[in-house]
């Protein structure tokens, strides 16, 4: 297997992406909770969508690179055991605290 090619991308641009394309916020909002105008938050969010878009097209890897940052907790609840619990999301390594399952799902709050 050939090694991929990479496109890095910065937690800003990480950050920018999910305000505004998972949770769906505004751009005004999106610019006040990542604290820059809403110009910069306009060509974070450009440059992020192109990285992403040639990624996908060119078949490179993505890594997000730069700066110290704390990952996002969320509240979750197990689906097996019904145990909720708080913790950072990793799809494949989150699991639940007292069963142990990996079906679990987040809790709307």
């Amino acid at each position: 297997m050939t090694e991929l090619l990479e496109t890095q991308l910065t937690v800003e641009e990480l950050e920018a992406i999910r305000l505004r394309d998972l949770e769906e916020l505004e751009y005004e909002e999106c610019a006040q909770k990542m604290s820059v105008s809403r110009p910069t938050f306009h060509r974070i969010i450009v440059s992020a969508r192109k990285k992403i878009a040639n990624a996908l097209v060119n078949g490179s890897a993505l890594r997000v690179t730069g700066g110290n940052f704390d990952l996002a907790k969320y509240e979750l609840a197990c689906r097996v055991c019904g145990h909720h619990w708080e913790d950072i999301i990793c799809c494949r390594r989150t699991r639940c605290p007292v069963c142990k399952a990996n079906d679990w799902c987040k809790v709307n709050t």
